[in-house]
Order: C-alpha cells, then structure tokens, then sequence
C-alpha cells in the first residue's frame, strides 16, 4: 500500500500535480508538483507529500453550509454594518468549528498514512501549508497571507491544522488585498499541501532569490540563512546570513563565485516543540551566532539550483530551502514566481540622490532603491497598529501579514529584524516602499514625531538621517542611449552599490578604487594583519580580534573581504572590462586605518610622497602589496572574473614599472598570463614624456585628470589659495593629454581618462572624442549626459 499513489478529486499526491493545476491545487502546491514530476532527474530534491484539492474544500464549505454565511458576511462588512476585525473573526469561525465530511477527512487520512508507511515511521511530523487557488499570478502575490503549520502529527492534530488553513483563507488582511485587486471573497478555494518535515529544527533552513531582490540585477542568487525552521526568516524575526552567487559563472566546477557572506546574529531559532505547541523559539548559542549556516559547497549547490528553476519556469523566482540536520541533505520546499523586477520596465532607469544629510541615527538593509523625508511614527507591537498616522515612516521591531494595511499607508519602513528576504522586505518591494530592515536598534534610538530622511538609494545598506534632506531623483530612457565608437565607462568604488548600475549601457568600469574597498569593508592596515602579534597598541588589536572573528589567519580576513568586494563590481559589468586601481593611500591615508600609525612614516606632502607604485616594492610595504595581489589572483582565478584588469597608480619611472611587474609576478599576477592585463595611470610627466616606453610595460593608460593637472601646473589641488590656478582644461594640461593619446594609438595600446573632469566639462569630453581618446569614464550619474555628448560629438 505505501507505493500507491493517491490521486482523486480530493486529495493529489504531488507527483501526479504540475503547474498546470493552479484551479486544483493553488500555486504553491502546483508549483512543489512541477519540480518533483520535472526537476527531480536534474538533482533537485523536494521533500514528498499530497495536497487536498479545491473539490475537497468546496465539499468542506458546502457541507458546513459556509458559502451563504461568507457571502452575507462579506456584505454586511462592505456596507459598514461589521468592522474588518469583527467580519474575519466570524468567517473564520466557520471553518473552524466546522465538522469534516466523512470522504474528505478519510482521503486525507488515508494519504496521511501512506506518506508516513513510505517514511517508515508511524505518524510522520508534516509541514501544512496552505495554497490559495489565485496564488502568484504574475500580477498578484498571494504568497504569506495564508497561514502554514510546521511539526504536525498525527491524523487528529492534522486534520485540526487543516482546518486553520481552511479559516486563514479569511485573515483580515486576505480579505482586504482580495478586495484591492478585484477578487471575489467567494471566487477563491484553498488547497492545503502536507509535505514530509526536513529536520531543519537541528540545521538551517532559509529563503533563496534567483535575482537581486533590490536592483532587479538578474545574474545573481541571493540566500538567506538562518539556524533552525525557516519560518523566523520568511516573518523576518530574524537577523540571517546572507549569500550572493554569480550565475553565469556557476557552470564551471572549479569556481567559486560567492560575490558575498554576511553573518547574521541570529539570535533565536525555531526548533520541533509538543502536541500542544508543535514549534517554539529558543536562544542560540555563541557559536551558532559566530558561524555561517551554509558551508560553500551548499552555497553553490543551492545557487545551481536555483538556475534550474529558473531555467524550467523561464521567469526569477522566489524559493524556500531547508537543510536535515540528521542526513545533511538539502531540500526546496517551496517556488513561486518573484512578482516584482518581473512586473518593472526595464527602458526607464530611475536614481535618487541624497545631499544635506544630517548625522546617521542608525543604520540596516536597503530594500528598494529610493529615499523619502517625513516623521516618524513608532508602533511597538500590532496591538497598537491603531495609533499609526497616515503617511508617516513607520517603525518597529518586525512585521508580518497582519501589518500590511499599516504598511500601505506608511511613507516608509523601518524595522529593528529581518534581512532581504523578510516579510517587510518583501511587502515594502511589491508596495514600492523604501524600507530598512534589520537595524537591531531602530525602536530605541527612534521615536514618534521625529522628522528624518530615509535613504535606500546609497548602496546595500540603508540610513536614517536625522532631519529632511534634500532629495533628487533622475529617470534615464535607456533606450535612448546608443552605441557609440568612444566607450563610455563607469567610475565605481562601492561594491555594495554596483548593482544599482547594471541596467546603464555602460563598457565596463573604467575605475573601481581599492581605498574605498578597505576603508569601508576591510578598516584594518595591512601590515597590522600580518604583524598583529607586535602592534603595541592594545586598542587596535581590540578592534581587529572583533573584525576578523571567524577568521584563523588574520591576513586571510583582508583577502577574502577585497576579493569579494571587487567582484562584486566585476559582476555588476562581467564579462566587459572592469578595471581595478590598485591601493593609492597617501601615508597620512594609511595611518588613519586601525593599526596604521605604527606603520606609516610622517611626511610634509604625503600628495607627492610615499604612495602608489612606490610602495608595492619597498619593504615597509611589500607583504601588504602581496595581500593585495592574492585578493586579485583569487578574484581571477579561483572566482572567475577574467574581466578584471590591474592598474598600477603613480608610476614615477621606467625602473619602477619593472620592479612593481616584477613584484607582482612573484605573488601570481603575471602580465598576458591567463589573459591578464596590466594598465598604468598617466598622472605624472613622465608618464606622458616617456609614453612610449611605458606602453611597451603596460596594456593601457589611464589618465589621471586630476593629479596629472596638478604636477603639470605645480598646483596643489587641495589648495584653496590657488583653486583659481587649478584648470584642467589649461592648454599645457591638454596638450599633455593630447600627446599621450597620440602615442597610444600610434603604438596600439588602449588609453581612457578617469578623471573628473569629463563629467564636470562637457567641453572637455569634446576635446577628448576629438583627440581620439578610446574610452570616458565618468560617475554613474553623469553617464547619460556624457553618453548622450559622446555621440552628439561623434556624429558632428
């Protein structure tokens, strides 16, 4: 009996369901039926189970004589004569008093058994989810409002579970998004899905995107993880890890390209209670909170799946995982269509930008990419969602379903747990709301009637400023920007940003700062790394044993976090160039990161002193240096991301380019080797004096607006007294521009510019086209504009 399959008008076993089913079985168990009958020769492993069918609770209404009392129910609340809490409270009530039909409960009995005889267990723990019948269209997320019940056990406690399902089809907050989006209350049936439990209670479990779920950038899977059943995520009750993986690199068995692993605290998870409280929430350990949920390899594993998904459905989708903490498998327990970069367009191409800041009040998760000013308006728990006031930022600790009719009238959102996955996250996405999630002390440092900026538009983390801002936005028509033989290229720092910018026509990044990546991501010097045994100051070793916890050798901590950012960015534009700027601190620079003092000498003009390729050789540097190189080997060769090129900052001499190539050999990076190329900055005389004898040491030049104006004109840019001196466009500037060029094209060796100064001077960008420069790169919101020069010029 435990190999035959169920399969009637009321109860499916999910290998006889697919996608087709929707009517039957709703989108969620439809869905769960597709990947077992389609997915499952490709590796993809669902946990069994059954479904009841519309039919079973048409029986159920019908039989309880329910139709007619929803219906007189629903009217009395749609002509005022019952409240919204008072109607869902007596339409529940219905279902769950109700008494089953005999041939309903025996089928799902009958199913319930053959599920656990094939378990070879007596009354398997089951998972029962509720699947509404309208759910995931591409236009209407159904997806949370119904409620689930993990740990159920036993034909009584089963068909009670059942029941609840049934009711919550008939939440306060159903009803109502029923009535935003035009469905009627009596239109809809639920299925309920019984699906064998993953003992994920003694492992993890979580949510996985197969698209960035704030930038729409669709070569990336975005995991979350967190200890214990996944429901703590799904209502964002929990702080999780956080993974990001590069699609089109994932083929390749011998990558790794994890762009991202944030550890989440996690405080708390669900683990398998009793009968009467089949799930509880329990503290974690220290070491639960220290570590990572997902090793690499279930990372990876995860993420490929999440590609076949994709792949089998042909639209981003949004899935649930778990992990057995007793066979260390890994499961998809649910996939449903994403509802939101699926429904956005993708020609225009809206940035908002925040200027007049006031002091940071706390820090989070970005969800979405805007900004919005407003005051604030705490609600501590959904009892007292009634005092909220229309059109304010709402604050608390977390939502869930039942605060979606608050959130609807808020400006923006701001909670204290949760990470991208959460419910607010995900409500706030399909509103079009600015939120941030997982603040951890929003509800203590904010409060009501508080007037504050919300800024979402700034990267992957979120900021409450303190005040009204002033806030800009710009929507750029994409296809209005046409190809054009002078590549138009972007200066990026922030990694955490870089996402924001896929949709740019743009050929590559022309500039991507390693400062910016270890003063933001990484904050330690280097070489306090490699000797923190003998720093003297006991503060900075503090800091650092709190920054590199998780990490056995300290080093280590500095490669992981600068090969992670930059690959961020080389994805962001992959396969098109990416070309990275190797570190360019001045030594007063230096000293300010944690433990730099000891390792910086003092000088009179650090502008022109012991900085760039000057460094990479000497021995008060060179260990650093090879931290540096081995972040970009790993970046190239072990993550995948070829696209990256290596330019080398404030090349003074012939002699230097030979022993800084030279240098970067002995830790791997071997010009032409594995297709590696190496530029130099043109930003110093010389560098354009002897252009031809630099050419035959590098690939490319990339010109250095600003520096190469300063040593040209000997004015020190940072000069208030001779701002008026500082002219890029001077004619002893421009000529050292238009010689370089000159010789590069002569020699066949690429040039661009990365300075400022085309974004600033659209005469300068003209001059440039003219001279026959090969590539602009400007900052992001400056790239219409010059694009849209570049090819006026062009065509002039």
């Amino acid at each position: 009996m435990s190999g035959e399959r169920v399969s009637n008008l009321l109860v499916q076993d999910f290998r006889d369901i697919s996608r087709g089913d929707v009517a039957i079985v709703g989108g969620k168990n439809s869905s769960l039926g597709e990947m077992i009958s389609t997915l499952a020769s490709q590796g993809i492993a669902v946990p069994p189970g059954f479904a009841t069918t519309s039919h079973a609770y048409w029986r159920y209404v019908d039989s309880n004589g329910i139709r007619e009392k929803v219906a007189s129910l629903i009217g009395e609340w749609e002509s005022g004569k019952l409240t919204l809490p008072e109607t869902g409270h007596a339409l529940r009530a219905l279902f769950i008093h109700g008494t089953w039909p005999e041939d309903v409960s025996q089928a799902i009995k009958t199913a319930y058994r053959q599920l656990s005889s094939k378990a070879q267990v007596d009354n398997l723990a089951v998972a029962v989810r509720s699947s509404a019948t309208a759910e995931d269209l591409p236009d209407a997320s159904f997806a949370g409002q119904q409620e689930s019940y993990l740990n159920i056990f036993g034909e009584v406690a089963l068909l009670t579970a059942c029941q609840r399902c049934f009711a919550s089809l008939f939440t306060d907050r159903a009803i109502s998004y029923r009535r935003a989006k035009g469905f009627g209350q009596t239109s809809i049936a639920l299925s309920i899905g019984v699906q064998q439990m993953v003992r994920s209670d003694t492992s993890g479990s979580g949510v996985m995107f197969s698209i960035d779920t704030e930038s729409g950038f669709d070569k990336i899977v975005l995991i979350n993880a967190a200890w214990g059943l996944g429901e703590n995520v799904v209502r964002g009750m929990v702080d999780p890890d956080e993974y990001q993986v590069f699609k089109p690199l994932l083929d390749d068995p011998n990558l790794v390209p994890i762009l991202e692993k944030k550890r989440g605290n996690k405080a708390i998870k669900m683990v398998y209670g009793d009968v009467l409280r089949p799930t509880r929430n329990v503290p974690t350990s220290k070491a639960e909170q220290a570590a990572l949920v997902l090793s690499d390899e279930d990372i990876l594993k995860l993420a490929r799946w999440a590609c076949k998904i994709e792949k089998h459905y042909r639209c981003p989708m949004d899935m649930e995982w778990a992990k057995d903490g007793v066979t260390d498998e890994l499961f998809i327990v649910q996939a449903r269509p994403e509802t939101v970069h699926s429904r956005r367009g993708a020609a225009d191409f809206k940035t908002y930008k925040v200027d007049k800041k006031g002091r940071i009040l706390t820090t989070g998760l970005s969800v979405g990419d805007a900004a919005v000013s407003g005051t604030l308006c705490l609600v501590e728990n959904a009892k007292n969602m009634d005092k909220f006031i229309d059109g304010s930022i709402l604050v608390t600790a977390a939502t869930d379903p039942d605060w979606v009719p608050v959130m609807k009238r808020a400006a923006a959102i701001v909670t204290d747990h949760g990470g991208r996955t959460s419910h607010a996250a995900i409500v706030s996405r399909e509103l079009g709301l600015p939120a941030i999630v997982g603040t951890g002390n929003a509800t203590l440092v904010l409060h009501t009637g508080q007037e504050v900026t919300v800024s979402c538009a700034e990267g992957d983390e979120g900021f409450v400023y303190e005040g009204v801002s002033e806030i800009t936005s710009q929507t750029i028509d994409l296809s209005r920007l046409p190809e054009t033989r002078t590549k138009v290229m972007l200066n990026l720092a922030n990694p955490a940003a870089a996402f924001r910018w896929w949709r740019l026509p743009a050929d590559g990044i022309g500039l991507a700062r390693m400062e910016f990546v270890v003063t933001n991501a990484i904050q330690v010097h280097p070489m306090a790394l490699i000797h923190f045994d003998k720093l003297k100051d006991e503060g900075a070793k503090t800091d650092i044993s709190r920054l590199t916890a998780g990490y056995k050798h300290k080093p280590d901590y500095f490669v992981d976090k600068l090969s992670r950012g930059f690959a961020s960015l080389c994805a962001a534009v992959y396969p098109r160039p990416a070309i990275i700027r190797m570190s360019d601190f001045k030594t007063n620079e230096y000293a300010g990161l944690i433990g730099g003092r000891e390792f910086e000498p003092e000088e009179e003009n650090p502008m022109i002193g012991f900085r760039g390729a000057s460094r990479y050789y000497s021995s008060l540097y060179k260990e650093g240096f090879a931290l540096e190189c081995r972040a970009i080997k790993r970046l190239r060769d072990e993550m995948g991301f070829t696209n990256a090129i290596v330019m080398i900052p404030f090349c003074r001499t012939i002699q230097e380019a030979t022993k800084v190539l030279d240098v970067m050999a002995e830790n791997g990076l071997r010009r032409g080797e594995r297709g590696l190329q190496v530029y130099v900055m043109c930003e110093i005389p010389s560098n354009v004096i002897l252009a031809a004898k630099f050419a035959e040491q590098f690939d490319g030049f990339s010109i250095g607006s600003n520096d190469l104006t300063q040593l040209t004109l000997g004015v020190d840019r940072d000069s208030g007294i001779l701002a008026g001196l500082f002219n890029e466009q001077d004619e002893a500037v421009k000529w050292m521009i238009a010689q370089v060029i000159r010789v590069c094209r002569e020699r066949g060796c690429k040039v661009g510019i990365c300075g400022q100064a085309p974004s600033d001077h659209p005469a300068i960008a003209d001059f440039l086209v003219d001279a026959g420069i090969n590539s602009i790169s400007v900052s992001p919101d400056s790239f219409a504009a010059v694009k849209r020069h570049v090819v006026s010029r062009e065509g002039a």
